[in-house]
């Protein structure tokens, strides 16, 4: 039946020409990431290195995508900027998934309690201000730095899970199996972790694949203001804001960086759109 289920997802995602795309987008993205240090083309480039006889050099067949204001070679920082960029994202999903989904288990299936009434009153003062908005706030009170900006991310992310996991563990507290399981004496953990939770990992895992690509485009903003990622990390939020004020002339510095963080995020969108069809038990 396990089998059966896996090659229907699976038809239902490759019959998205689109998601397909995104898979081997995200797929390359991550295989560059993980090899950096071996296929960039001059690694060195990622830490404290400077040429100023090759700096603002525009691209040409020793520096593909052109070198920066310190000589540094631009495709091999891309290349770590994604490196850098997945590892925001990951860090910032493991801190607020299970903040996120435990809270919202606990709310969901306490409902019109005042343990529902305390989770989501202060899950919605968080709610009230804007994610990145209060990311920067986060950050301009702390040090910026690498750490501090995963920490303000999550900071203002864990609300949507909770939100998320709140609104169908409210669905799902009233369904039979539920009711079943409490007669028979399960334990509060049992039912939220073994009953109501399982029935939420489809939303959950799409809402994560489409929240990668936001967050890495917080990460890059808050580098891009100064607020993230300090020199000399290949960061691609920094790097976009080390070349914006030498527009248009030397383009490049900033472009390619640009480029990367949009091809980044569109294949996470457009993976995560598939994925919200293999995953979609209805149809099972």
């Amino acid at each position: 039946m396990e089998k059966e289920k896996i090659k229907k997802g699976w038809y239902k995602f490759s019959r998205n020409k689109l998601s397909i795309i995104g898979l081997i987008s995200v797929t390359c993205i991550i295989f560059i990431a993980l090899l950096a240090n071996v296929i960039a083309p001059y690694p060195k480039h990622a830490g404290w290195f400077t040429d100023f006889d090759n700096a603002k050099k525009s691209p040409n067949l020793r520096n593909i995508f052109g070198t920066d204001p310190f000589g540094r070679d631009v495709l091999s920082r891309t290349m770590f900027g994604f490196r850098y960029s997945l590892m925001m994202a990951v860090v910032v999903l493991i801190i607020i998934v299970p903040i996120g989904t435990i809270l919202g288990l606990v709310a969901g299936y306490y409902n019109n309690t005042w343990i529902d009434t305390v989770i989501m009153r202060v899950t919605d003062i968080f709610l009230a201000v804007p994610s990145l908005l209060m990311a920067m706030m986060v950050c301009a009170l702390l040090r910026p730095s690498a750490f501090n900006a995963m920490f303000a991310m999550s900071m203002s992310w864990w609300p949507w899970y909770t939100r998320l996991i709140y609104g169908l563990g409210s669905s799902l507290k009233n369904e039979y199996f539920i009711q079943s399981a409490e007669i028979m004496g399960a334990s509060t953990s049992h039912i939220l972790f073994r009953e109501i939770l399982p029935n939420c990992l489809a939303q959950l895992f799409t809402k994560m694949t489409l929240e990668v690509g936001w967050i890495i485009l917080a990460g890059a903003t808050l580098s891009f203001l100064g607020l993230g990622a300090q020199p000399p990390t290949p960061d691609l939020g920094t790097m976009v804001a080390d070349g914006y004020t030498l527009l248009p002339e030397y383009w490049w510095i900033s472009i390619f960086p640009g480029i990367a963080i949009v091809f980044t995020i569109l294949g996470f969108n457009l993976m995560g759109d598939g994925l919200r069809d293999l995953l979609s038990v209805e149809e099972f």
